[in-house]
């Protein structure tokens, strides 16, 4: 185990790209090479908390919990089925954002909040909520890393260029190691020319690396949460399942 672990946020502002779907099933895939791994849900619908089997109504102390400073994050994470750990998040995180903004230093509570525990982790994975605000700031002041998830539709990249300029910005003024590993290309199908042309546009566009291999669709990342598990665990040899510990592996192999 290293001394000190990786950070990697996932983030894009447009919603239904499968951020939740690639945090658990990379964060699974890693646990199963081995890697003690730690999922932070940074999204009020609580949709990873979820999807690991956790009722985020139940749940008594949550990444809000955790940033306000009421308590440490080693005390709100938890175990799940799928070998992972998770600091979930409960409604309460959406007036999370409103309570940070009059704190000095508020895009830095994320990244001290994790100094506690990170040492205990290889990886940890940063979901982060459909938007660009503090809470997506914070995933990215405390990140040494930044995957961007793409549903390879020509409309979904429309909001890549202005994460990019916040990234940049983070870059610059808060975050200044922060790398933007590449576009991860969701929910593919290659036998279209349009996808190929969507991620040939991407990569020209905004001269980002396109990680490999795509995430093919599948109706099987829709039926893993209802199970409370990644989609390595319901169909362990679906194509999907066997592209994100590809993935894994040619990242943190």
């Amino acid at each position: 185990m290293t001394a000190v672990s990786r950070i990697v946020a996932v983030a894009n502002q447009k919603g239904g790209v499968a951020k939740t779907t690639t945090v658990a099933s990379l964060g699974t895939a890693l646990a199963e090479l081995g890697r003690k791994v730690l999922l932070v849900d940074l999204d009020a619908q609580s949709c990873l908390t979820f999807s690991l089997g956790l009722d985020p109504e139940l749940v008594e102390l949550s990444v809000h919990d955790v940033l306000l400073g009421r308590v440490g994050a080693a005390m709100a994470i938890q175990p799940t089925e799928d070998g992972v750990d998770l600091l979930p998040a409960t409604i309460e995180l959406a007036g999370t954002e409103a309570q940070l903004l009059s704190r000095p230093g508020r895009e830095y509570v994320l990244r001290t909040a994790l100094e506690e525990v990170s040492s205990a982790y290889d990886v940890i994975l940063l979901d982060c909520s459909p938007s660009l605000g503090v809470l997506t700031l914070n995933a990215l002041t405390a990140a040494d890393d930044v995957i961007i998830p793409l549903q390879c539709e020509m409309l979904s990249h429309r909001g890549v260029g202005q994460l990019l300029d916040t990234v940049h910005d983070v870059q610059r003024i808060l975050n200044p190691s922060l790398r933007v590993l590449g576009v991860l290309p969701t929910m593919y199908d290659g036998r279209t020319n349009h996808a190929q042309a969507v991620l040939a546009d991407v990569s020209g566009r905004y001269g980002l690396d396109v990680l490999q291999p795509p995430i093919p669709k599948s109706i099987r990342f829709a039926e893993a949460p209802a199970a409370g598990r990644s989609v390595l665990s319901t169909a362990r040899r679906t194509r999907g399942a066997e592209a994100y510990r590809e993935l894994a592996a040619g990242l943190f192999g």
